[in-house]
């Protein structure tokens, strides 16, 4: 998200979409990866103590989560880093120095889904519609319509997955969809997940979702059929003023107040 990383077209939509929702009235909470390169002294991040502490399990470890929080003063904004000091303290971001793509990504992404949906739960806040911005995000439709669909944070919340373009090239760990299952769930609920490439996690995430959001113009025409034969709300992305068409879909969706970024 900008400021705090500028990586792709990602950073833009959920800097400039939670404002203007909050502006349209919304209750908004954004949650991201704590990034190493995110540099934590320039914007002032800080740890909330009372929302860290918790282990968010995966493969049968135990992995410390750590929240951290910064604020955006202009937007009256503040925004919930999730960090783990083996998955997030180096200094890229999906490959190392030389390219090479993290042998760890899956579950940098399992980790993130499930602290993001254990966070809001520590928060006390349920959300109408949890947004969900790209493949590192994929698995949290999952989590909500599986082992937390009848959890009081959740059981009432619209999910929404925006698809973007790009991703990454690579596979990830060829037990990723194993890896990723949860309490109350079976391998039937990631089998979607299973190829591990950038696609099947784009199509695991939609075939969980409530509503699509097509988020680039050039995305990768199987993935556009699978949407389409989804027959799910979807909206083409474009940017209108102030964000109207987004406020319309949310409205579409749910007839709630509240929207949240995850």
């Amino acid at each position: 998200m900008s400021p705090f990383l500028e990586l792709t077209k990602i950073s833009e939509i959920t800097r400039q979409l939670p404002q203007a929702m909050q502006e349209k009235g919304f209750e908004i909470r954004i949650l991201m990866p704590k990034f190493g390169n995110i540099n934590e002294r320039r914007n002032r991040l800080h740890e909330v103590i009372r929302l860290s502490g918790m282990n968010i399990i995966i493969d049968d470890n135990d992995n410390p989560l750590i929240i951290k929080v910064a604020s955006i003063p202009a937007a009256r904004m503040q925004v919930y880093f999730l960090d783990n000091e083996e998955y997030f303290q180096r200094k890229q971001v999906f490959a190392d120095a030389n390219g090479k793509f993290f042998d760890d990504n899956d579950e940098r992404t399992i980790f993130f889904c499930k602290g993001a949906l254990e966070t809001v739960k520590k928060l006390g806040w349920a959300p109408d519609i949890v947004h969900c911005h790209g493949w590192m995000s994929a698995l949290v439709p999952a989590y909500i319509k599986t082992t937390y669909k009848n959890d009081p944070t959740f059981k009432n919340s619209k999910v929404v997955y925006s698809v973007y373009e790009g991703g990454f090239t690579e596979k990830l760990n060829a037990n990723f969809s194993k890896k990723a299952v949860m309490a109350n769930m079976t391998e039937e609920d990631t089998k979607a997940f299973e190829p591990a490439d950038v696609n099947s996690m784009h199509i695991g995430a939609i075939t969980h979702s409530d509503a699509v959001v097509l988020a680039d113009e050039n995305l990768d025409k199987d993935l556009l059929k699978f949407v389409k034969d989804s027959n799910k709300p979807t909206l083409a992305y474009n940017l209108t003023e102030n964000f109207e068409n987004f406020y319309n879909f949310y409205e579409e969706i749910s007839n709630e107040e509240l929207v949240s970024v995850a």
